[in-house]
């Protein structure tokens, strides 16, 4: 189960790595005037959230299950879990939000400002830091 444990850990380093990077790259997308400099940010953001990303979430979603479901009758009655897994639900929603995004920038669709993207980029810290201190802390 540790092994389990450290590579959920790992995948979820990897993907919040993503999650932090491509919505920064947004912003500089947003900002940018010169096709050449579109169609590179498109080329990094399509790699990014297919090669490094999607894994990431997949290899992190799964390896959670595979702790959590024999434990489930542990861990069914601690409201600190049912917390978390609500943020992991709302963080799998960003992460599809992000791709749609993605979709729209690749199609020259975008009509969010830098701006938006430069707030937008911080709510996964706060998905992070509620997630870290529920598991740490174990509150409830």
């Amino acid at each position: 189960m540790l092994w389990i444990k450290a590579f959920h850990i790992i995948a979820m380093v990897c993907w919040f790595a993503g999650l932090f990077y491509l919505p920064r790259l947004f912003v500089y997308h947003a900002s940018t005037e010169d096709q050449a400099g579109k169609d590179r940010f498109h080329i990094m953001e399509r790699k990014l959230y297919r090669g490094i990303m999607n894994p990431s979430m997949m290899v992190t979603v799964i390896l959670g299950l595979a702790m959590l479901i024999p434990n489930w009758e542990f861990y069914k009655s601690m409201g600190w879990m049912h917390v978390k897994l609500t943020l992991v639900a709302i963080l799998i929603g960003y992460h599809i939000y992000c791709g749609k995004l993605m979709r729209r920038f690749a199609t020259d669709d975008n009509h969010k400002s830098h701006v938006f993207y430069r707030w937008f980029n911080e709510f996964p810290v706060l998905i992070l830091l509620g997630v870290v201190i529920l598991v740490v802390v174990r509150p409830f």
